[in-house]
């Protein structure tokens, strides 16, 4: 297979609690399956990093195979290693993943056995931190890389280790743990030479806190530290972009879709958002194509939902929403 994309990311065992019916129990998840998802909705040829334990079932990374992704990067440990990740949601799709049991006691659920013993704090294993050995030689071939939310360190050195190849565009997500006024100085390493910077709205006015409450003046202020565009994912309000060099500011509406699970909308955006940038390395195009694969993603269950949606209907939604674009 010819790689024309890698996603760098993480890999769980999703344990869901929807705001109703039943819950979802040790199923595939994590960052790195729900981008993959975003970008395979629109385009093939998709490398995967990541790391798992001896414990982590086999039938799920065959599965991305067959889903037509390349598995080559995704290293497996000789020992098991804990990857479950709890969230419960309430009516209003606001997250809570701490004491999974008070949860299911509260919705008079029997708690499963599979959680017993999760620690919602699970760092992750040193043994499983990302590195540049992790890239497969052929990946370096790749014409765009998106990075999911990660420690900035590992970011910082698997984007060094790109550049050794002909990757040119380089996505990056930045994790929480990044976004705060103390990390800020470490920004201009990690930002210098990315492509795209893809913050939440939550993340960067954390990162600014008081110091201004203009989300242009933020993105304005952390395109200095060498990005070339900054998208601002806003959830249910869309995606403000910003372009470093033109100075050229755009707000992009969220398609409107019917919610049934909002995990990994914020990695199938990024996802897509690599597939539509690389066609013509316009950024616009990218938030376009990463807005319809967040909203195929929110609207049914499961990492790979956007793969299993009906023909032509991503294609659809994407010449909808060009009509509802604004340039500020």
């Amino acid at each position: 297979m010819d790689i024309h994309y890698v996603i760098f990311g993480h890999l769980t065992r999703e344990f869901l609690l929807p705001p109703t019916g039943q819950p979802r129990l040790d199923m595939p998840g994590g960052s790195l399956l729900y981008a993959a998802a975003g970008l395979g909705a629109w385009e093939s040829g998709v490398g995967l990093v990541g790391c798992v334990g001896n414990d982590y079932p086999r039938a799920w990374l065959n599965d991305m195979k067959l889903r037509g992704f390349d598995t080559t990067g995704i290293r497996i440990l000789s020992k098991n290693i804990d990857v479950r990740e709890f969230v419960a949601y309430n009516d209003l799709f606001e997250a809570n993943r701490v004491n999974p049991i008070s949860h299911f006691a509260r919705r008079e659920m029997t708690f499963p056995k599979s959680l017993l013993g999760y620690q919602p704090e699970n760092k992750i294993d040193e043994e499983c931190r990302l590195t540049v050995r992790d890239i497969p030689d052929e990946y370096l071939s790749a014409r765009a890389a998106y990075l999911c939310p990660m420690h900035l360190v590992t970011q910082t050195q698997l984007i060094a280790g790109l550049k050794r190849g002909r990757v040119h565009s380089f996505i990056l997500d930045p994790s929480p743990a990044t976004m705060t006024p103390t990390s800020r100085r470490e920004l201009p390493a990690l930002l210098n030479g990315v492509t795209v910077f893809l913050p939440s709205e939550e993340e960067i006015r954390n990162l600014f806190q008081s110091e201004t409450h203009d989300l242009w003046e933020m993105a304005e202020a952390v395109s200095l530290y060498g990005c070339e565009y900054v998208v601002i994912k806003r959830g249910k309000d869309g995606q403000l972009l910003y372009n470093a060099t033109t100075k050229e500011k755009w707000e992009i509406p969220a398609y409107t879709a019917r919610i049934e699970d909002v995990t990994g909308a914020g990695d199938a955006f990024g996802g897509g958002f690599a597939a539509g940038f690389s066609k013509n390395y316009d950024p616009l195009e990218g938030a376009l194509y990463g807005n319809v694969s967040a909203s195929l993603n929110i609207e049914g269950h499961g990492a790979l939902h956007p793969l299993d949606v009906m023909p032509g209907l991503a294609e659809a939604r994407l010449s909808a929403l060009k009509d509802m674009v604004r340039k500020v």
